[in-house]
């Protein structure tokens, strides 16, 4: 039956970030059946490089090559198409693995037939040292399904899927900044049960442009279009979709600075602040 793990690079990666992802997934205690590598277009001669180079030691590593960049929800959907394996876990190329990762998912996967996807929480850290958070995120598809209507209940980077069960619900979309949480809101209305585990999975890269990436009018009108389709899926009523749209002005709009304080002291508030770190705690 087995699983696979589906990636997806594009030029602005960093070599050594890949390097870093790539061996964490190699390194499980249940490594996976292949890895689908999509490259949305053309990538820079020493990034590809190490992807040739990782590509000739381990026939597991399957590369899908587009002509030119798609952004992540088209290329995660082609890459999709090529996962072979009734599981498929997600990975980032900047990120790195817990160890156990995909063994715990897996096993919880299997035991638990009724459930299409399932993450888990996050530990988020700098490269230049600072403050390390876990991140954590509902865990019941009760939890789930309220948390969903407001934020995102997943941690992409953390998921493991069933690919039919993704594919029923129309697979990876074109929409930008949010390709995750609209998967996750057609599984939702598809009545798919949701779940999280409540370990570290990944140890995220959390980088200093990471609150500017939340924010802007493009990214509050991405969002609007998602309430907006939220509400036509049935997993809001017209007070939650008011309610929706409110907060998440307050949230996408205001300045980084103060996007950076609600995060930190509103959002946020619940994550496991572990230290302030001169190095990785992992």
């Amino acid at each position: 039956m087995g699983f696979s793990v589906l990636m997806s690079i594009y030029e602005k990666e960093k070599p050594e970030y890949f390097r870093e992802a790539i061996d964490s997934v190699l390194a499980q205690t249940m490594p996976p059946d292949e890895i689908v590598l999509v490259e949305d277009g053309p990538l820079p001669l020493e990034l590809d490089c190490v992807i040739e180079e990782y590509h000739k030691k381990h026939s597991i590593l399957k590369l899908v090559q587009l002509k030119e960049n798609v952004k992540l929800g088209k290329a995660l959907a082609e890459g999709l198409r090529y996962c072979s394996c009734e599981f498929v876990a997600r990975m980032d190329t900047d990120d790195i693995a817990v160890k156990d990762r995909f063994e715990k998912q897996y096993n919880y996967m299997q035991e638990h037939g009724n459930v299409s996807v399932v993450g888990g929480s996050i530990c988020e850290f700098g490269e230049r040292g600072g403050e390390v958070r876990i991140k954590k995120m509902p865990l019941s598809h009760e939890e789930i399904r309220e948390y969903a209507k407001y934020r995102n209940p997943l941690n992409h980077m953390t998921v493991m899927f069933r690919k039919e069960d993704v594919l029923e619900a129309g697979g990876y979309e074109h929409f930008p900044f949010l390709e995750d949480y609209d998967l996750w809101c057609r599984l939702l209305a598809n009545r798919k049960v949701l779940n999280n585990l409540p370990d570290v999975l990944v140890n995220a890269r959390c980088g200093d442009g990471l609150y500017g990436r939340r924010g802007g009018w493009k990214y509050f009108t991405r969002y609007c279009k998602l309430r907006k389709k939220q509400r036509g899926l049935g997993l809001l009523n017209w007070l939650e979709y008011c309610i929706s749209i409110v907060l998440t002005f307050g949230v996408t709009v205001p300045g980084n600075r103060i996007r950076k304080v609600i995060y930190r002291y509103v959002l946020r508030r619940n994550d496991n602040k572990l230290q302030n770190i001169e190095k990785r705690p992992f």
